[in-house]
C-alpha cells in the first residue's frame, strides 16, 4: 500500500528527461501477443458448456437475496448504503523530511454518507450486464468539506460497468473492469495493470483501492487450461492525492491531467495451466506506467508538465495447496520503468540535481494462506523489487536515489465468531526496512440481514526521513454503519 499510495513529489520542481515515444519492442510484443494468443487458442477443446450466473459475481459479502415481492426492475440491483465518521484521536506533533514540523490536532477527518448501487442482469442466453456505482456526500467536519471552503461536497464516480458474452467455452468482456494477474492478494509485483487510489486510511488494501479501466477482455478455457488477453486503448493514470487529504501534499507546481497527444494503449496476455493442488501461470504485457512523471513548466510558472512512461512487463505466478495451506508466489521483470537519479557535477559549483533513467527492475512477492479452521484465517505476504542494472544505466556523476531493494511485508488474520454475526480482522504492514508501519484492527458486527455496524482502529509509524512521515504516531478510530437492500 505504502508504496502505491505515495506520488513520486520529488521529482517536481526538477527538468526530466522526455518519455520515449513508443519503441518498437511494444509493436514487437503487440505482434507476438496477437500471433501466440492465436496459435494457443488452436489447441483448446471445445468441452466447457454453457456459461452461468451466480451471485458470486458480486462478492459473498454483498449479494442480497431478492424478495419474491420486489419489483421486477428492482431485480437486478442491490444498494448499499452508508454512514461513515473516522478521525484523529489524538494530538501530535510530526517532522517532515524538509524539516519542518506539523501539527496534527485530534480532530473528524471523514464524516460522509455513500450509496453504493450495484447491477447484475443476465439479460439474454449467455449475456450479462454488470455494473456498480458511487455517489457521496461530505458533511461537516470531513477533510473535502474543509477543501470545498467548508461547504457540503457531493461525488458520483462510476465503478464498473462492462457487458460479457460467453459461448461454449469463450468469453469476451467489454467495458470498465479490473484484470488481476497476482497470487498473492494486496501486495503483488504483477498487480500493475489498473490503477490504484488510495484516498486515505480507510482505505488500506490494494484490492479496495483498484480502479477500473475500460478494456476489452477475451478468455479461452480449456481442460486444465485458461487463456486471458486484455486490450486497452484509453489508458488511465493514478489520481493525485485530494487535497486536505492524509496523503495530500503541496507540489511546487500544479498538478495537471496528462495531455494525451499521442495514441497510447495497453495489451497483455496471460495463460494459466491447472494441476492437481496447483496451478502455474506465464504473461507478457506492455503497459503504462500507472504513475506519470512530472516536468516543471519551460518558464518556470504555471502547470507541471504530466509525461507517461511505457514499459514491458514478463510476469511468473504459481500457487501450491498443501492441506490447508495454500503457497504463493509471483516474479516479474519490468523493462523501462523511469527511476529519479541524483546527478552530482563535476564543477562543483553547480547545485547537484534530479533526472530520471530508464531501469530494468526485477520483483518478487512469496506469500501463504492457512485456514485454522472454518471460522480462522491467516495469510501473509512479502514483496521486494530490485533495479536489475543500475549500473550500465547511470552516467558519470549519476547516482541512485532509491534504494537498491524496496518492498513491504503484509500480514492478515481474520476470526468468525457467532454464526458468523462477528468478524474480527487485524492487517499488519510495513515496509521492509522498516521505515513505515500500519496496523488495523476492525470488527464487523451484523445487527440485522439489512443492518451491520464496523469498528476499526488504525495505527500509523513512520521515519522522518520517509515519504510518509506525515502519518507518524497517528492513531484513527473510526465508524460505519451499512444498511444493505
Amino acid at each position: 500500500m505504502w508504496h502505491s499510495a505515495k506520488l513520486n513529489y520529488k521529482s517536481c520542481g526538477h527538468k526530466l528527461i522526455e518519455v520515449l515515444n513508443t519503441s518498437h519492442s511494444a509493436f514487437f510484443l503487440l505482434a507476438l501477443s496477437l500471433i501466440t494468443t492465436t496459435a494457443i487458442a488452436q489447441d483448446f477443446p471445445d468441452a466447457v458448456g454453457d456459461f452461468s450466473f451466480d451471485s458470486s459475481s458480486f462478492g459473498d459479502d454483498f449479494f442480497i437475496q431478492q424478495e419474491d415481492n420486489k419489483p421486477d426492475w428492482l431485480v437486478p440491483f442491490t444498494f448499499k448504503l452508508s454512514q461513515q465518521i473516522y478521525g484523529q484521536a489524538n494530538s501530535h506533533e510530526v517532522q517532515l523530511p524538509d524539516g519542518t514540523t506539523r501539527q496534527k490536532p485530534a480532530q473528524i477527518e471523514n464524516n460522509r454518507l455513500s450509496l453504493l448501487t450495484r447491477y447484475q442482469n443476465p439479460f439474454a442466453s449467455g449475456w450479462l450486464l454488470q455494473a456498480s456505482a458511487q455517489a457521496k456526500l461530505y458533511w461537516s467536519g470531513d477533510y473535502e468539506y474543509r477543501a470545498n471552503d467548508h461547504h457540503i461536497d457531493t461525488e458520483f464516480r462510476l465503478n464498473e460497468f462492462f457487458v460479457q458474452h460467453s459461448a461454449d467455452d469463450q468469453s469476451f468482456k467489454l467495458g470498465a473492469q479490473t484484470v488481476v494477474w497476482g497470487e498473492n492478494d494486496g501486495n503483488s509485483v504483477l498487480d500493475v495493470i489498473n490503477t490504484s487510489e488510495f484516498r486515505d486510511l480507510t482505505i488500506i488494501d490494494i484490492e479496495d483501492a483498484r480502479l477500473n479501466q475500460w478494456m476489452l477482455v477475451w478468455d479461452r478455457f480449456g481442460a486444465n487450461k485458461h487463456l486471458s488477453t486484455f486490450l486497452n486503448l484509453y489508458p488511465e493514470f493514478n489520481p493525485p492525492p485530494v487535497r486536505g487529504s492524509p496523503f495530500f501534499f503541496e507540489p511546487s507546481y500544479n498538478l495537471t491531467d496528462y495531455k494525451r497527444d499521442k495514441p497510447l494503449f495497453e495489451i497483455g496476455t496471460r495463460m494459466r495451466w491447472t494441476f492437481t493442488g496447483s496451478d502455474i501461470a506465464i504473461m507478457a504485457a506492455y503497459l503504462q506506467e500507472n504513475q506519470l512523471r512530472y516536468e516543471a513548466p519551460v518558464d518556470g510558472t504555471g502547470d507541471a508538465v504530466a509525461k507517461a512512461n511505457d514499459f514491458l512487463l514478463l510476469g511468473f505466478s504459481a500457487n501450491r495447496a498443501i492441506g490447508k495451506l495454500l503457497l504463493k508466489l509471483d516474479l516479474s521483470y519490468s523493462q523501462g520503468i523511469l527511476a529519479d537519479v541524483l546527478y552530482s557535477p563535476l564543477n562543483k559549483t553547480m547545485p547537484p540535481s534530479v533526472r530520471t533513467r530508464k531501469i530494468n527492475q526485477l520483483g518478487g512477492s512469496v506469500g501463504f494462506e492457512y485456514a485454522i479452521s472454518n471460522d480462522q484465517n491467516i495469510s501473509m505476504g512479502i514483496s521486494a523489487q530490485s533495479i536489475a542494472d543500475a549500473e550500465d544505466k547511470l552516467r558519470t556523476g549519476e547516482s541512485m536515489i532509491a534504494d537498491d531493494v524496496s518492498g513491504n511485508a503484509l500480514v492478515r488474520y481474520s476470526n468468525s465468531l457467532r454464526n458468523g454475526d462477528l468478524l474480527l480482522a487485524a492487517t499488519v504492514q510495513s515496509a521492509l526496512d522498516a521505515a513505515t508501519l500500519l496496523i488495523s484492527l476492525s470488527a464487523n458486527y451484523t445487527l440485522s440481514d439489512n443492518l451491520s455496524l464496523m469498528s476499526q482502529i488504525i495505527s500509523t509509524q513512520a521515519d522522518n526521513d520517509s515519504a510518509l512521515a506525515v502519518l507518524d504516531e497517528d492513531v484513527r478510530i473510526g465508524f460505519t454503519l451499512s444498511w444493505s437492500f
